[in-house]
């Protein structure tokens, strides 16, 4: 919906921070986080300073340099050209296409453990539950999105927040009444001693967990006193994900041993353990409604706003005409059919490998990857912005005019690299079959997904671009 200049609203912190937090709070990575016990305080504080910061700080500063529609697209495009902003809003398009198989196999867990719990490591079973709700959802997406927002807002709270907190309150129970603790509380467990590089792979998760506040930046202009005002919200968001993440991952850690933590059915492993030692076991499947909902309520609000970003290049003449069309909701049909049909085939990879938490992380893997390298465009971007167009108007500017644009950048583009080499080193922590095969399957993935659109662009012809 398009809010006038004198109907918008000045955001306070409080309210900005509630808007990050919805971009990037997911109960669905606990189970991830959960494996590194107290030492994901580290890893968490490492990438926060390292990647969500530096993010946020210059995805503020492009944003309300330049707010036009269109976001990653209109900020590459400015910095590098029409080629690599096409590129940059592709990948954003393209790294949720594995993400979504992803978050709908922890919706297919949960379902599971409210009729059978074995079904959750059913790979048949996963697969026929992402392709039910997703092609489900975009069905729904075809009427329009009127009030696809008020859904996803209300489903972040009832669904994410709501049960997040009473997660963290069992674990809090647990502790007080002094019942076995599965891993080691201590001062020194906060400094994680990897045994080797294996060890390390779910940082990349943690990356993908932090990722997305490009999505927000646009509002920095709403805040007052953005200069001020925006980092305060970013940091404040930042606390409240940690203590989401941490306190609710340890409390699946204290639970549920190491070894037996699986990434899909995790979080309802816990909660089962929890609510079998209190005598509830009936409110499993009540919470488990809430659990879905919440998931599928931030899946519907990512399936159709890269849709739309992909869309605006299309206009520009970078996609066939037929990826144009709009039905009379205005909601591009095309393009949210080609994006389901490639989702169903990303969601074979369940299949193929050997298990349901092998095909939740390498999918995870390949939407981090493919997503790291949209952020190394933006960084760039920003650096050359400050030379090429200083005049531009921002409201909010990194502070020290050229050494804080650099060092932020630098330091993003570092953390943006680790994340994506690391990537390709299969966590040690459960089978994910050939080492050939899961190398192949990320290299592959990476080349699809940078590769498309550059070849796209090379064959793209005038009589493409929309006659506005």
């Amino acid at each position: 919906m398009e809010i006038s200049k004198k109907s918008r609203r000045v955001l306070s912190v409080f309210v900005l921070a509630m808007l990050n937090v919805s971009v990037m709070a997911s109960l669905r990575n606990l189970p991830l986080v959960a494996e590194y016990g107290l030492g994901a305080i580290s890893y968490f504080v490492l990438v926060a300073l390292f990647f969500l910061i530096p993010c946020a700080l210059v995805s503020a500063e492009l944003a309300t340099g330049w707010p036009k529609e269109g976001g990653i697209y209109i900020w590459v495009r400015e910095a590098l050209g029409d080629r690599w902003g096409f590129l940059a809003i592709w990948i954003q398009w393209a790294h949720s296409l594995p993400w979504y198989p992803v978050i709908l196999s922890f919706v297919a867990s949960t379902i599971a453990y409210v009729f059978n719990p074995t079904l959750a490591n059913n790979p048949y079973f996963v697969l026929a539950i992402i392709l039910v709700s997703f092609w489900g959802m975009t069905l729904l997406n075809y009427l329009g999105i009127r009030t696809s927002s008020l859904f996803s807002t209300i489903g972040v709270i009832v669904g994410t927040i709501i049960p997040g907190l009473f997660i963290i309150t069992l674990g809090a129970s647990w502790l007080l009444q002094g019942h076995p603790v599965q891993t080691e509380l201590s001062l020194s467990a906060i400094i994680p001693h990897p045994e080797n590089i294996n060890n390390l792979v779910f940082l990349a998760g943690m990356f993908l967990a932090f990722a997305g506040l490009e999505v927000t930046a646009s509002l920095a202009a709403d805040v007052k006193d953005p200069q001020r005002n925006y980092p305060r919200a970013i940091m404040l968001a930042a606390i409240i994900v940690f203590a989401i993440f941490m306190l609710g991952s340890l409390s699946i850690a204290i639970v549920i041993p190491k070894d037996q933590i699986t990434l899909a059915g995790g979080l309802m492993e816990a909660f089962f353990a929890f609510f079998q030692k209190y005598n509830i076991e009936w409110v499993l499947p009540p919470l488990a409604i809430l659990l879905v909902i919440g998931a599928i309520a931030e899946v519907n609000a990512w399936i159709i706003g890269p849709v739309k970003g992909l869309h605006a290049t299309s206009v520009h003449g970078n996609l066939p005409p037929t990826f144009q069309k709009l039905n009379k909701h205005d909601t591009p049909t095309s393009l949210l059919l080609f994006q389901a049909i490639i989702v169903t085939l990303a969601a074979l990879i369940f299949l193929k490998m050997p298990s349901v938490s092998a095909g939740f992380w390498i999918l995870s893997a390949m939407a981090a990857q493919s997503y790291l390298i949209m952020y190394i465009l933006m960084f760039i971007a920003a650096i050359r912005l400050r030379y090429t167009k200083p005049h531009v108007p921002r409201a909010y500017k990194i502070p020290y005019p050229h050494k804080g644009i650099w060092i932020a950048c630098v330091v993003g583009i570092l953390a943006s690299i680790f994340g994506i080499i690391i990537s390709f080193v299969p966590p040690s922590q459960f089978a994910t079959g050939s080492l050939w095969t899961y190398e192949i399957l990320l290299i592959l993935s990476l080349f699809v997904m940078c590769g498309i659109p550059l070849i796209i662009y090379q064959l793209r012809k005038p009589q493409w671009r929309a006659k506005l």
